[in-house]
C-alpha cells in the first residue's frame, strides 16, 4: 500500500500525449508502407561470362522476392549474352549505363546519379573496383544511399592487370572510409591483399561464392554424351580446364604440363573450353603444336554446357597464375572431380584436403600432380571426388551463401517497423 502514493505523487513526471484517432490511423498507413521488400541495386561493369556475373546471377536467382526487390545497371553495354538472357528471365530489371571500357566518362556518373535520384533503392550493391567507385560516388551525389561494395580478385600485379584497374583500385582504398558501408570480399585472399593496400579493414566481412548443386553434379549420361561428341574413349583420363583466354588463367603453365604428362602417360585426353579457346587462337595452337599434343586436345571455345562439360571430366585442373575464389574449382567439385590446382588466390582452401595444391607458373610441379592424380586410378579419384563434393555441400552450399547476403542487406537497408508493431 505505500507504493501507491509513490506512484501517484510522480505522475505529473510522466507526460502523457493522448493521440487522435486519426494519428493513429495515418501512422497504421505509413507502417504499412514501410512494410515492403527491400529494394536492392545491383552495379556490376559488364554482365559477361565471368565469375562475378554468374555469382550475381545465382544470388538472385535464390535471393528471397518476399524480402527483396532488385534492379541490375551495366556500366558497359556489350550486347546481347546468355547472363543478360538469364537476369531478364528471373524478371529482374537491367539498364546499361553506355559507358566505353577504358574511358572514363563524368557524365555517366551524374547519368546514374540521376537515376539513383528517381528511383532510389533501400541499398545499393556494387561489383568490382569500377562499379564500386562509381557506383558509391553516385550513391552519395542522389542522397547518401547505403553502399556495400564487392571486391573478386586477390592479384593487383602490374602483370595482370591494366593500369586504368589498378589507379582504381588505389582510388577506392582512399574512399573506402568514406564512400561504402561494408566492404564484402568473395576470399580471404582478397580480403588480406586490400587490407594490406590501405582499405578500411574494418568494415570488410568475407562472403566466398556459392554454387548450386542441383546444376553442378555428378551426371554419367552427359559424361558418356561429351565422350562420345569427342570421340574419346570410355575409359581414357580425361584433364580438364575451363576458363577464358587470359594470361591470369596461365594456358601456357598448363600446355606445357599437359605436354610433359603425354610423355609417359600417352593415353590421357585434355579438354579446354572457354572463350577464345579455341584452334583459331594462334598462340595457343603453337603452344599446343610444341608440346606435341595437338592429337590428344579439345580447345573447344565458349560453351553453354559448362556442367555437362565439367562432369565428364576425370580430373579438373586450375593452372591460374592468380586469382580470388575461382569458381572452377568448386563446380568441379560440386560434379564430384578432384582438382589439382595453383596456390592462387583461396583455391587451396576451397579442395582442402580433396585435391592436390602446386606453386603457380611452375609447369613441372603441375605435370606432376597431374601424373599424381591420374596414378590414383578411377576408384581413387571417385573416392577424393566425393569427399569433394561433400566439403562443397557444407562450405559453400548457394542457399548457405544468399543467407549471408541477405542478412548483410537487411543490416545495411533503412530501419523498418514490422505491422505487428502498430497500434490496434
Amino acid at each position: 500500500m505505500r507504493l501507491l502514493p509513490l506512484i501517484f505523487s510522480n505522475a505529473t513526471a510522466l507526460p502523457v500525449r493522448l493521440v487522435p484517432r486519426k494519428s493513429i490511423d495515418s501512422q497504421r498507413l505509413t507502417d504499412e508502407k514501410l512494410n515492403v521488400p527491400i529494394s536492392v541495386t545491383f552495379i556490376i561493369p559488364s554482365l559477361g561470362s565471368g565469375g562475378a556475373e554468374g555469382m550475381l546471377y545465382r544470388l538472385l536467382l535464390r535471393l528471397d522476392r518476399a524480402q527483396f526487390t532488385a534492379k541490375v545497371i551495366s556500366l558497359i553495354d556489350e550486347g546481347p549474352s546468355p547472363i543478360v538472357e538469364k537476369i531478364q528471365a528471373l524478371g529482374v530489371p537491367i539498364r546499361f549505363l553506355g559507358m566505353q571500357p577504358g574511358r572514363p566518362n563524368p557524365i555517366a556518373l551524374l547519368r546514374l546519379a540521376r537515376w539513383l535520384r528517381e528511383d532510389p533503392p533501400d541499398l545499393i550493391s556494387t561489383w568490382q573496383y569500377h562499379a564500386d567507385l562509381i557506383g558509391g560516388l553516385a550513391a552519395r551525389l542522389s542522397g547518401s544511399i547505403p553502399v556495400a561494395w564487392g571486391i573478386r580478385q586477390s592479384d593487383l600485379s602490374r602483370e595482370g592487370n591494366k593500369r586504368l584497374t589498378l589507379l582504381t583500385a588505389r582510388m577506392c582504398a582512399g574512399l573506402s572510409r568514406w564512400l561504402p558501408r561494408k566492404i564484402i570480399c568473395c576470399s580471404e585472399a582478397s580480403q588480406q591483399v586490400h587490407a594490406a593496400l590501405g582499405y578500411a579493414a574494418e568494415k570488410m566481412v568475407v562472403i566466398p561464392n556459392g554454387y548450386d548443386l542441383g546444376t553442378f553434379r555428378p551426371d554419367s549420361a552427359a559424361r558418356e554424351a561429351i565422350r562420345e561428341e569427342l570421340r574419346i574413349p570410355e575409359d581414357a583420363p580425361v584433364i580438364g580446364l575451363v576458363g577464358r583466354f587470359h594470361p591470369q588463367k596461365d594456358h601456357c603453365n598448363f600446355i606445357w604440363a599437359a605436354g610433359s604428362l603425354h610423355k609417359d602417360r600417352p593415353g590421357v585426353y585434355f579438354v579446354l573450353c572457354g572463350q577464345d579457346v579455341n584452334w583459331e587462337n594462334a598462340e595457343l595452337t603453337r603452344w599446343i603444336d610444341e608440346a606435341g599434343i595437338r592429337k590428344m586436345i579439345y580447345p573447344l571455345g565458349r560453351r553453354d554446357d559448362i556442367p555437362q562439360i565439367t562432369a565428364a571430366f576425370d580430373i579438373a585442373c586450375l593452372a591460374s597464375s592468380t586469382e580470388g575464389f575461382p569458381n572452377i574449382v568448386s563446380e568441379a567439385m560440386s560434379c564430384e572431380v578432384p582438382c589439382v590446382v595453383t596456390d592462387v588466390g583461396d583455391a587451396a582452401q576451397i579442395v582442402g584436403q580433396t585435391g592436390l595444391v602446386v606453386p603457380p607458373r611452375n609447369p613441372a610441379a603441375l605435370a606432376a600432380a597431374l601424373r599424381k592424380m591420374v596414378d590414383l586410378g578411377r576408384e581413387g579419384r571417385n573416392q577424393l571426388g566425393r569427399a569433394a563434393r561433400q566439403r562443397i555441400t557444407e562450405q559453400f552450399d548457394l542457399p548457405q551463401i544468399v543467407a549471408r547476403y541477405e542478412s548483410l542487406f537487411q543490416e545495411l537497408a533503412p530501419v523498418r517497423r514490422p505491422l505487428s508493431a502498430t497500434c490496434p
